[in-house]
């Protein structure tokens, strides 16, 4: 088989999203880091986000086409639920995840940590602070999504988890995201479950230091 490649720095969430998935279907990949906003990056995706993926003569972008096309192709346990309740749910938490929950998540929480410190600044305390309310709500509401069953689509793992994997160890980085994790134990008890897979592990380890 040609070998997948997918570009995009290995600390962006969605691109641990995509190998994760990589992983759990049993596709081998490479990652490939990428100048962001260079005229490299322009010719693989044109609005500038990551990861992109390439396969042979197939290239992609959007991280949802991309756990979808790998899905596909693996050799692995499927990622999608057997029910079409269960599928449309696991297509809601991904759309839910991309339109609201990344944001007060990570782009207006984590990456107030995160930012300011790759740049060598101190982190924007205030800013930080006011993404507080916003993040503690979303991760409520993802909360109450795993309170009743074992995955966020019901009795098995499916991509929709896959895009909340990152999400949940990003904010446990940090501590009103730790706190507020401890208060949510669903929430947190999905992260355990993620965090025991393999593919979990070898996405993670040395990302972050």
């Amino acid at each position: 088989m040609t070998q997948l490649v997918l570009f995009g720095p290995a600390a962006s969430s969605y691109v641990r999203t995509a190998r994760m998935t990589a992983l759990e279907k049993g596709v081998p990949h490479a990652l490939e880091p990428i100048e962001m906003r260079s005229d490299a990056h322009s010719k693989l995706h044109p609005w500038h986000r990551v990861p992109v993926l390439r396969h042979g003569d197939v290239t992609l972008h959007e991280t949802s086409a991309i756990a979808r096309y790998i899905d596909d192709i693996g050799s692995g346990a499927s990622l999608l639920p057997r029910t079409a309740t269960a599928r449309a749910v696991m297509e809601q938490w991904i759309s839910t995840i991309h339109c609201y929950v990344y944001a007060s998540l990570i782009e207006n929480y984590a990456l107030k940590y995160v930012l300011p410190k790759l740049r060598g600044q101190a982190p924007d305390l205030d800013a930080i602070r006011a993404g507080v309310p916003n993040m503690e709500r979303d991760l409520g509401r993802l909360d109450a999504a795993y309170a009743d069953r074992p995955w966020i689509a019901g009795d098995a793992l499916s991509l929709a988890d896959l895009f909340v994997a990152p999400l949940l160890q990003s904010i446990a980085m940090f501590p009103e995201g730790r706190a507020a994790l401890d208060r949510t134990k669903h929430a947190a008890r999905a992260l355990d479950q993620l965090a025991s897979r393999p593919s979990y592990v070898q996405v993670h380890a040395g990302v972050f230091g």
